[in-house]
């Protein structure tokens, strides 16, 4: 069992509490709790089963067993990504709230180099880790431009290829040598102290699943807070581990945009926008996961 600090103690560095969220994540999910586990930086570790099957909770029981600092949250069902990790974050213990996906291996040190920036920044603040794939290469989605209609053409699109055009997704660029400030971070590893998620009465929880991390951070950045990226927080992010239908979180996440376009354009001009967009996104989500069944269909 790898030795962690009481809580106690910890609460002169400011402990920090993991939040993740579980629902038919798979084998990773095994991972993604000893990478947490193996840092004694964090304090704990609330695990939320929102409706994993028997077989699955069992496995998960087994695993939880082994430490002390996990308190298994589960019999709710599934009630959401974003109401869920609300619901992890009212038991959670720590002064920071380190929200991870369970299928995100994150490195030794980096919980804590996310709180250690937020230190120094403008409440309420978002800190974001550099998610990596299997091979190393930096995932989309770490960090991102402002969404708005026409920016989610534009990259929704081959716009974003042409001359004048730009993506909102950011894994292209340089990498920052240090901490910077970005529109967007992600979800799969996103901090926020007690304070900042409070003053934001955390997650928008009318987002079932898919672009609740946008919204939070849009509202940060409304609020006059900040939101930064830091590359020296990296996680291992295996990504689309879930083995839920891929049309079913694909639409949600259709939801999830349209959600947002709709309550961040106040103007007649603006919601006619989102109106017009709506049929690029839904090629665009939709037919991505029309596209990998073909081809699963095929390939069998």
């Amino acid at each position: 069992m790898v030795e962690i600090l009481p809580l106690t103690i910890q609460k002169r560095l400011k402990p920090i509490s993991a939040i993740m969220v579980s629902y038919m994540t798979g084998p990773a999910l095994h991972q993604a709790i000893r990478s947490v586990m193996n840092d004694k930086d964090i304090a704990e570790l609330i695990l939320v089963d929102n409706g994993n099957t028997v077989a699955a909770r069992h496995s998960i029981s087994k695993v939880v067993a082994k430490y002390d600092n996990i308190r298994l949250l589960q019999g709710h069902g599934n009630i959401g990504f974003s109401r869920a990790c609300n619901y992890g974050a009212q038991l959670a213990r720590g002064e920071y709230f380190l929200f991870l996906n369970p299928d995100a291996l994150i490195a030794e040190g980096a919980a804590r180099r996310l709180a250690d920036c937020g230190k120094g920044l403008t409440k309420p603040w978002i800190t974001g880790g550099q998610l990596r794939d299997v091979n190393g290469q930096e995932q989309r989605g770490g960090r991102r431009g402002q969404l708005t209609p026409i920016s989610a053409l534009v990259s929704f699109t081959p716009l974003h290829k042409l001359p004048f055009f730009k993506s909102i997704h950011r894994e292209n660029d340089p990498l920052p040598e240090g901490p910077q400030n970005y529109a967007t971070v992600s979800g799969a590893c996103l901090m926020m102290d007690r304070h900042s998620f409070e003053m934001m009465d955390g997650f928008d929880e009318s987002y079932f699943l898919h672009v609740e991390d946008i919204d939070l951070c849009k509202r940060v950045r409304k609020a006059g807070g900040e939101v930064c990226f830091v590359p020296a927080a990296r996680v291992m992010h295996y990504g689309s581990t879930s083995q839920v239908g891929r049309q079913k979180v694909e639409w949600e996440k259709l939801k999830g945009f349209t959600r947002y376009f709709w309550n961040y354009s106040p103007s007649i001009f603006g919601k006619i926008l989102t109106i017009i967009a709506w049929p690029f996104m839904v090629l665009a989500i939709m037919g991505r996961a029309w596209l990998m069944i073909i081809r699963q269909a095929i390939r069998r």
